[in-house]
């Protein structure tokens, strides 16, 4: 049963990925649900388990992507281009 669970909590992210990949608009709070539940996930690497590592890599790419799009949507291109 936990398999199962960790492998939907890979599915969600990597759908808020796709979307955010092909422009498609996500939810911030799904976002932010996967941020959250990745590193919790990625714990399972102080057991031992290397791929875990994959998921707090994910979490910090996914939280990044998040901040940028923020700033894009705020300040546009002006932030980079001054």
């Amino acid at each position: 049963m936990l398999v199962k669970n960790l492998g939907g909590i890979d599915l969600a992210s990597a759908l808020a990925f796709l979307l955010l990949v092909f422009g498609i608009d996500v939810f911030t709070q799904y976002i932010f649900f996967c941020v959250g539940l990745l590193p919790i996930k990625g714990l399972f690497a102080f057991k031992g388990d290397v791929l875990s590592l994959v998921d707090l890599f994910v979490a910090a790419i996914l939280l990044l992507s998040l901040i940028l799009a923020f700033l894009f949507f705020c300040f546009g291109l002006q932030l980079f281009c001054s």
